[in-house]
């Protein structure tokens, strides 16, 4: 009976999971909370509905496998290239800085060294699942703020591997001098290289072969083989399980099944990860919250206020600005699920003390709920922040103080925000027609780049009122906004507005609901993706039933004057396609190839008097790749060109007939 009880276990942690999901789905919260707050509900700390906790564990460590493998999947040798500064530079500062001011300041208080060290690898990650879903449904995973969260993110899920072989060796129990940290290294620098090896010799013509038999189930089988298999072989050899996943995932991510790898897996991995979180719910002690609240949230405020502190300094560090900085620093103030991973490792090598081990659950968990919220309302409290100009003069770093504009002078000029496709064909547009115009971007790596080709790029934030001074919006005609940072849109608008009350705004938004802002701010054009890719789209679907470009075109500027309203409310008026419809359908296109001895050859399209004898008409005439368009009637007809004919289908035949026999079929 046994198993019908584990089977009872699972059917309440999906059933209260599923409940409790749809509830904070609803919310617009994300999936992982729930999971959170589930496993509150049915731990042994809550209702107590699960019976035996320890097997719902061991679910969730596959999860934690999959997990890996995933990342693993996702990382390459390109990837961290392209974003090397941004991983390299902001991960690096961030994850050292979170060490060294948790564990100096828990040494202070008196914690032993190697348990302060502990302590900073735990507050040290974030969290990838939760930050990364709320900056693609905000439209911010491309924005400057975006794309330095996932950097630093990156980075901290490659520390969780050296963070997780670290931690036997602080516990004292396993031998921590020079010799035995060598040892280890060399152990997983040993493993890692004949892994990989391995695999690149052997797991490209495995997939090759198993992908030949067109079974997507062997498919399947096959990775979580790949997947457990090097996780299991790496955990025979003292490593963790988490290590031989990333490495197993790695491989496959140079391979060319990477993308269905990934895309077979993940639903897999989503329904074991979901066990995890659900299962460090379970360890939450609710008494814990109520009998010391003071102590959670002296805890969490350390937590919240610390991990902010340290990111917005790594980010000011390199050169960014402070608005950019805090609104990383507060996308990456909770604590990350690996965290729980680690404090399950460190409890085990007695690291951290059961209460301890509480105290930072219950913080952490309530990091994580207060994430969402803490995202929504980072765009106000950085603008505020950003006003405290002094602070960047702490973090000179790399600076790109020598690209910000000094006074450009230019008069009537198009200043465009943004370097990215949109910003480049711009500026195409711009030297072609030689209007005046200068850029702004924030990526100063690009600044540096295209200031030595000769383009007037400057570095700076277009939601400073300086900036833009410093641009001569005030001289300007025109600005265009494209960039995928709605909070720096809204801000741009405003304050161009404000500064130049002439000025013809453009801004592009990915989504609806920034429309009616953007115009209340000031916007004279708000280009909307969503609404400009359904033009596109019901403009060629129209072209394509062959109603006149006069009719679409109307109906496109329709749209645009009234800010797309019609699409919006979905009240498209009628489109008259009918007739034209039932026209086309009634018509009949043939080709007719003139021979060398056929009776149109020689002669004049005049002289047959076809359209006269048939009632077709001769559209084209093509020889060779080239088209006669339209040819008039004294065009000659030479032997290999082809005749393209249009009419109703008599008329066709009969023009057929008469171009083969030289008589009109009767």
């Amino acid at each position: 009976m046994v198993e019908l009880v584990f089977l009872k276990d699972l059917v309440l942690v999906f059933g209260v999971s599923t409940l409790v999901v749809f509830l904070f789905h609803r919310l617009r919260q994300p999936t992982i909370v729930g999971f959170l707050v589930s496993g509150v509900l049915v731990g042994p700390f809550g209702l107590s509905l699960i019976a035996d906790v320890h097997q719902v564990e061991l679910l969730a460590e596959i999860g934690v496998v999959l997990l890996l493998f995933t990342i693993g999947l996702e990382f390459s040798v390109s990837k961290l290239n392209q974003m090397r500064h941004l991983v390299l530079g902001g991960g690096s500062l961030q994850v050292l800085g979170t060490i060294l001011l948790v564990g100096g300041g828990a040494w202070l208080f008196g914690l032993p060294l190697s348990q302060a060290v502990f302590l900073g690898f735990l507050l040290a990650l974030s969290s990838t699942a939760i930050v990364l879903k709320i900056l693609m449904d905000r439209g911010e995973i491309d924005s400057p703020q975006g794309r330095f969260t996932v950097g630093i993110l990156l980075f901290q899920d490659l520390c969780v591997v050296p963070m997780m072989l670290l931690t036997p060796l602080l516990s004292g129990k396993e031998a921590a001098g020079p010799v035995a940290i060598l040892l280890v290294l060399g152990k997983v620098a040993l493993t890692v290289t004949l892994i990989l090896i391995l695999s690149r010799l052997l797991v490209p013509r495995f997939l090759y072969q198993v992908v030949k038999m067109r079974s997507p189930e062997i498919f399947i089988i096959s990775i979580i083989l790949i997947c457990l298999g090097t996780a299991w072989a790496t955990s025979q050899i003292g490593l963790s399980l988490a290590l031989g996943a990333f490495l197993a995932g790695m491989v496959i991510a140079e391979s060319e099944y990477s993308h269905q790898t990934l895309a077979n897996i993940l639903p897999l991995r989503d329904s074991f990860i979901g066990l995890f979180f659900v299962s460090v719910g379970m360890l939450m002690d609710v008494r814990i919250l109520l009998n010391h609240p003071l102590a959670v949230a002296g805890t969490l405020s350390a937590i919240l206020i610390g991990k902010t502190v340290v990111v917005v300094g790594s980010v000011l560090a390199l050169g960014y600005p402070l608005r950019v900085a805090a609104l990383v620093g507060f996308a990456l103030a909770q604590v990350g699920e690996f965290s729980f991973v680690l404090s399950r490792v460190g409890w085990e090598w007695e690291l951290i003390t059961p209460e301890f081990n509480q105290y930072f659950l219950s913080a952490s968990i309530i990091s994580l709920l207060l994430t969402p919220f803490l995202i929504q309302i980072s765009p106000k409290l950085a603008a505020g922040i950003s006003r405290l100009q002094w602070l960047e003069r702490w973090f000179p770093g790399r600076s790109f103080e020598e690209l910000k504009p000094e006074r450009v002078h230019l008069r009537d000029h198009v200043i465009i925000v943004g370097f990215g496709p949109t910003g480049q064909n711009l500026t195409r547009v711009m030297k072609a027609t030689e209007i005046p115009y200068c850029i702004l971007e924030l990526n100063g790596e690009t600044v540096r780049r295209m200031r030595a080709r000769g383009e007037p790029i400057y570095y700076g934030d277009v939601a400073s009122h300086e900036i833009l001074k410093h641009l001569g919006i005030q001289q300007a005609r025109s600005l265009v906004v494209a960039i995928s940072d709605p909070a720096s849109i809204r801000r741009a608008a405003g304050l161009a507005r404000e500064l130049n009350p002439h000025l013809y705004i453009i801004v592009r938004t990915r989504y609806e609901a920034e429309i009616d802002e953007l115009y209340r701010l000031g916007a004279d054009e708000v280009i909307a993706e969503e609404f400009e890719t359904s033009i596109e789209l019901f403009a060629r679907v129209l072209r394509r039933y062959h109603l006149p470009r006069t009719i679409i075109g109307e109906h496109v500027e329709k749209v645009r004057q009234e800010k797309y309203e019609m699409l919006r409310q979905l009240q498209t008026p009628p489109l008259a396609h009918a007739d034209v419809a039932r026209l086309f359908s009634q018509v009949d296109m043939e080709t007719y190839l003139a021979q060398e001895t056929g009776p149109t050859t020689g002669k004049t399209i005049g002289e047959l008097h076809i359209r006269h004898r048939t009632g077709a008409s001769v559209v084209a005439v093509i020889q060779n790749g080239r088209i006669w368009a339209n040819p008039g009637p004294d065009h000659r007809v030479a032997a290999g060109q082809v005749l393209v004919l249009v009419g109703s289908r008599q008329q066709v035949e009969s023009a057929l007939v008469l171009l083969s026999t030289g008589e009109r079929n009767s």
